[in-house]
């Protein structure tokens, strides 16, 4: 028989598995749903030291206790940290860990780091905040629980009931880092997506394929994947679909992703790998959240101030990643591109590191773009703006009001609006409404990829739609048989003769 251990994330307890919980049992199996320390009333009667180490001791009693040979942990949101710290401990009593929704922490990582909420991000990072003065962290209200996943497919009875059992958070539970011997590490692991909450099948294999280093994991022998059309609680709004998707993880269903091949360091993370254009180093200035590209006399007599082309990436990008965007080969390799051809390349490190991070880059680059300006090697009135990926999402300001120094919008395979369940997007950033009647919008440079993931092309294709209806100029850069990175990941001929004729478009729109 198998047995299902359900901890769900934070604010909640075994409560929200009821449904569930009774339709695995029905269909055989053994179900204990879990409340940890603290978390069963709204009053927060935790003990002071009530933090992630005590959960992780819940669940190894709990486990302990079960004789089930078949033993499946299901982690939801937080719930996966103590699910990984329990299993770490008792690795051959569990046969199966199921990450519901929830990317896989690593060892010495702290559940803080993926916190959604900013507020509550920023309260636990201040080192003046201490819960002895504070307390638990209150859960959210009406208006901000979509920051901590989408509620699309609640019915509105259940989503009342989730605001009025909910429980305030111990914060050691958030702050104390998750300790993995690596015992463990050879469990299968099922990963179940709710493509509601922006997570699917096609999005996994678009990060493996060129995402950070830490996403190739996900293409290991021992990952697979199922998908649940709904938002982050489906426990909630789709229980019963829910039951029969843990029955099909534990039997060992799911789809696999697979790493690509590459002829070219293929041991090396898709983001070092070297950029496609030899261009040669240029003189770099690091100022604050930027770096200067400096082309060849930009100082001295005579010298006279350049245009300037700003990169911006996409992300979210994990605060403690390196190299940093501006460190890594791609952004060095634009940077130095740019100023190889008489132009000052920017690269910029914003701080985009959750989904509702948005307001929070787009403020670091309004204060790049003008730190830029006002250096006098520049020529301020000549301006362009480069976004990628994700960081499309940050032209909707400078689509909607843009500066006349603003020469030029530039992006490549970018999100032109929030993906499928990036609920936690302010709704400003959708520069596909942002286009308003096309008087006085910039001119647009847009490389397409060819083999682009569909959620990216149709937002590209809706951008493309309302830049004709309103007369916005687009001049567009197909990469037919390129991938989302395709500077990376295909270094071809086309993809050097895109990264050419791009860049040519943006200079000669910066020269006009």
């Amino acid at each position: 028989m198998t047995a299902f251990v359900l901890v769900s994330g934070p604010f909640t307890g075994g409560w929200v598995w009821e449904e569930t919980a009774g339709r695995l049992r029905a269909a055989g199996a053994e179900a204990y749903p879990v409340t940890l320390a603290g978390m069963g009333d709204r009053r927060g009667e935790a003990g002071p030291g009530t933090d992630l180490e005590t959960h992780v001791e819940d669940l190894v009693r709990l486990v302990d206790g079960i004789a089930a040979a078949d033993l499946v942990l299901v982690g939801h949101g937080y719930g996966l940290h103590p699910v990984l710290g329990a299993a770490d401990r008792r690795p051959e009593r569990v046969s199966r860990v199921v990450a519901l929704d929830t990317p896989l922490p690593q060892d010495g990582e702290a559940a803080v780091r993926s916190v959604p909420d900013p507020e509550v991000r920023a309260r636990l990072a201040d080192p003046a905040w201490t819960a002895a003065d504070h307390g638990p962290i209150p859960p959210p209200t009406r208006d901000t629980w979509p920051r901590w996943g989408s509620t699309e497919g609640v019915p509105a009875a259940a989503l009342e009931r989730l605001e009025r059992l909910a429980a305030p958070q111990p914060p050691g539970t958030l702050t104390r880092p998750l300790h993995l011997t690596g015992a463990a590490s050879a469990l299968p692991v099922t990963g179940v997506l709710c493509t509601a909450n922006g997570s699917s099948i096609d999005l996994i294999r678009m990060l493996v394929e060129s995402g950070p280093p830490q996403f190739r994991a996900l293409a290991d022998d021992r990952m697979r994947f199922l998908e649940l059309a709904t938002g982050h609680w489906p426990m909630l709004s789709v229980p019963g679909e829910l039951a029969e998707t843990l029955l099909r993880a534990a039997a060992g269903e799911g789809h696999r992703v697979s790493a690509p091949e590459r002829v070219e360091a293929p041991e090396r993370p898709t983001h070092l790998l070297p950029f496609l254009l030899d261009a040669p180093e240029a003189a770099r200035e690091r100022q604050g959240r930027i770096d200067l590209h400096l082309p060849e006399a930009t100082d001295g007599p005579g010298a006279v101030p350049r245009p300037a082309v700003v990169f911006v990436h996409g992300g979210p990008v994990a605060p403690d990643q390196r190299p940093t965007p501006r460190d890594t080969p791609f952004f060095l390799g634009y940077g130095r591109y740019a100023a190889s051809l008489g132009v000052v390349g920017v690269t910029l490190d914003h701080r985009l590191h959750g989904l509702a991070d948005y307001p929070q880059a787009a403020g670091d680059l309004a204060e790049a773009v003008e730190r830029v300006r006002a250096d006098p090697r520049v020529d301020g009135d000549r301006i362009a703006l480069w976004f990628f990926s994700t960081g499309g999402l940050l032209a909707a300001d400078w689509l909607a009001a843009p500066p006349p120094w603003l020469r030029c919008v530039a992006a490549n395979y970018p999100a032109f609006a929030p993906l499928p369940g990036w609920g936690a997007v302010e709704s400003r950033f959708r520069p596909v409404l942002a286009l308003g009647s096309g008087s006085g919008v910039p001119p647009v440079v847009l490389t397409r990829a060819g083999l682009e993931h569909p959620a990216f092309a149709a937002t590209v294709q809706e951008f493309l739609d309302a830049a004709e209806k309103n007369g916005v100029d687009v001049e567009l850069v197909d990469v037919p048989l390129g991938h989302h990175g395709f500077e990376l990941t295909d270094p071809t001929d086309e993809s050097r003769a895109a990264v050419e004729q791009a860049t040519s478009a943006v200079l000669r729109r910066l020269r006009a």
